[in-house]
């Protein structure tokens, strides 16, 4: 019988090192799995929050172009993001807040003079927040925004404190 020299004695080495290979790759496609994972979970938290604070912005630009100084009122409006015809979300307006009110500078007169433009004009400051709850990602998400409205005297003292 004829002992082989160098190759010989190296049967089964080839498998261990394989399998030791095998291991390490398969620890490593599964460590980038889990990371990619959970950065899709993250970008699409991110996703849910952005489209939440869209729709209260949306809402709260809504409530702006009404005249809600006349009589300051909590709301509920639905916005459809996507214009699929489906409400995307609902958004809860808080009744907006008159936080300051001050006397308007007298303006000089000139050709463009509006009517409500006089020397008992007040700036008054409202605070507007919207509330926004998605069920299906659930994101929470509270957009505070101001505004600055130009009020007459008693515009002002029906409402503003």
């Amino acid at each position: 019988m004829r002992i082989l020299s160098g190759y010989g004695r190296q049967t089964g080495a080839t498998l261990v090192v394989g399998l030791i290979m095998l291991l390490l790759f398969t620890l490593m496609v599964s460590s980038t799995f889990m990371l990619s994972t959970t950065n899709l979970k993250a970008v699409g938290n991110m996703q849910s929050r952005d489209e939440s604070i869209a729709a209260a912005n949306m809402a709260t630009n809504l409530v702006l172009s009404t005249p809600f100084t006349s009589s300051p009122s909590a709301d509920q409006v639905e916005v459809d993001l996507n214009d699929d015809g489906v409400v995307d979300y609902t958004v809860d307006i808080a009744e907006p807040d008159c936080v300051q009110a001050s006397l308007a500078d007298a303006t000089a007169p000139s050709s463009v003079t509006l009517p409500a433009m006089s020397n008992s004009t007040w700036n008054t400051v409202w605070e507007i927040r919207a509330a926004v709850s998605d069920p299906v990602s659930g994101a929470d998400t509270l957009v505070r925004s101001g505004v600055r409205v130009l009020l007459t005297k008693a515009e002002k003292d029906n409402v503003c404190p």
